[in-house]
């Protein structure tokens, strides 16, 4: 079996709006054989994308049909390129964009099944970073399931300024939803050209401002979400979550292979549910047999991250808005996110934000080390003068009383009074317009 036949073969696959078949209009791409196996890219324009399905079913009969052939693999990949068009010879290589110049690192977390807790490490290592000095932003890709406003305690509707969206803020992390935007309970039925919007705005669409870590929830599988991020943005890096359990490293080993193939460093595996410890008898059990995340690294050549295991505390953490994390930062389960949150730190080559204010400390003010902290507290002071007037007009008000440790403390009153609701939507509405001005800043605290 060779390149020839595959062609030959694929040839008489039509569009059928155009009328010509695949080969001709240089949709196909990038053909691999291996034994009996058959791998290639269709690469394809937004305007072809609805009939993706159509296309690669026909051209996987085809293929199936030749003698030898026992399997065919097929990816959609993005033919919108400058020098591209019909019949032409365009690169088939993904068109990318930037979409967030002031984000040092993005990365994916990514799985190729559902249920495996993608989500789950998705939350405990942006909070791990956070926890470590790094500005941290955290985005729900997985558009028909959004879990991270539930899994980080907050689900309100994100204010708008200038045509974009202010993200909410959890445990230290930025967020960005559309559990946020659709009332909860409500199911999306989208095509692909729709998801790959809804994707584009939740990164284009929202003042991220500069951070060190943007990290990307997917959803399950290697579809359109995967696709429209790895145009939109350069990834950093995407780690695959998966169980020990062989139809779920299946999946996860297409996931990889996805990611690879576009370019996109796979920073490792995390096996995720690999035991269970019973509290009463301390008796291991391999409920979804073990080691299989650890063995696809190595298969892979891919960076083994580590082992979490089926645990209550995760589970209860993830339905209280309160993450391991946080929960029990000291535990062995936290531990091993802060080394994973360590791992990406060290790879990134990114000071973080203590270090860097120790640095400058150290040589910018030598002949007087206090100027950079009145500078500070004067920013800090202006942005509280700022919103003042705003919350007066509501019968509210905001005094600043100190900053210490990259904390700011304030005097605040509500028009509801002591309303605990009330007084922490103001907290956060003055974290903002604080952190505009000084955004190094740990938090504002209500004294």
């Amino acid at each position: 079996m060779n390149s020839e036949q595959i062609l030959r073969a694929l040839k008489k696959v039509t569009d059928p709006d155009i009328g010509k078949d695949i080969v001709s209009l240089d949709y196909v791409r990038d053909i691999h054989i291996e034994g009996g196996k058959v791998s290639f890219s269709l690469a394809l324009t937004g305007a072809v994308c609805g009939k993706k399905g159509v296309l690669q079913e026909d051209a996987k009969k085809a293929l199936m049909a030749l003698e030898g052939i026992d399997s065919v693999d097929i990816m959609i990949v993005s033919g919108e390129n400058k020098d591209m068009h019909v019949g032409g010879h365009g690169s088939g290589e993904v068109q990318q964009q930037n979409l967030l110049p002031d984000v040092k690192n993005v990365i994916a977390i990514a799985s190729g099944k559902g249920g495996v807790g993608k989500s789950t490490v998705s939350v405990n290592l942006a909070i791990a970073l956070a926890k470590q000095g790094a500005k941290v932003g955290l985005v729900d890709l997985d558009i028909y399931g959004p879990s991270i406003p539930m899994m980080m305690g907050i689900n309100e509707e994100p204010q708008v300024e200038e045509k974009k969206f202010i993200p909410l803020e959890s445990h230290g992390v930025k967020l960005m939803s559309l559990g946020f935007l659709v009332p909860e309970g409500t199911p999306l039925i989208w095509r692909g050209p729709m998801v790959m919007g809804a994707v584009e705005q939740l990164l284009k669409d929202v003042q991220w401002g500069d951070l060190d870590f943007l990290m990307v929830d997917l959803p399950p599988g290697t579809g359109d979400a995967q696709l429209s991020l790895t145009q939109k943005v350069p990834l950093s890096g995407v780690i695959i979550v998966t169980t020990p359990q062989d139809v779920a490293l299946l999946d996860a080993t297409k996931g990889l292979a996805m990611f690879r193939k576009v370019d996109v460093e796979v920073l490792g595996i995390v096996e995720n549910m690999s035991y269970f410890v019973c509290p009463k008898c301390s008796e291991r059990t391999d409920i979804f047999h073990h080691g299989g995340g650890k063995r696809t690294s190595e298969k892979e050549d891919a960076p083994f991250l580590g082992e979490i295991p089926l645990n209550v505390q995760i589970r209860e953490g993830g339905d209280s808005g309160n993450p391991i994390v946080i929960s029990d930062p000291e535990g062995p389960i936290a531990v091993a996110f802060k080394n994973m949150a360590s791992g990406l730190i060290e790879k990134s080559g990114i000071s973080m934000a203590e270090e860097r204010s120790a640095n400058i400390d150290k040589t910018e003010n030598k002949e007087n080390p206090m100027s950079e902290s009145e500078d500070k507290k004067q920013s800090i002071i202006e942005a509280l003068e700022t919103v003042r007037p705003y919350l007066q007009a509501d019968g509210g008000d905001v005094e600043y009383v100190d900053y210490v440790d990259n904390v700011v403390q304030v005097r605040l009153k509500g028009a509801c009074g002591t309303c605990p609701s009330a007084l922490m939507t103001l907290q956060m509405g003055v974290e903002r317009a604080i952190r505009e001005r000084v955004p190094e800043i740990k938090g504002v605290v209500a004294v």
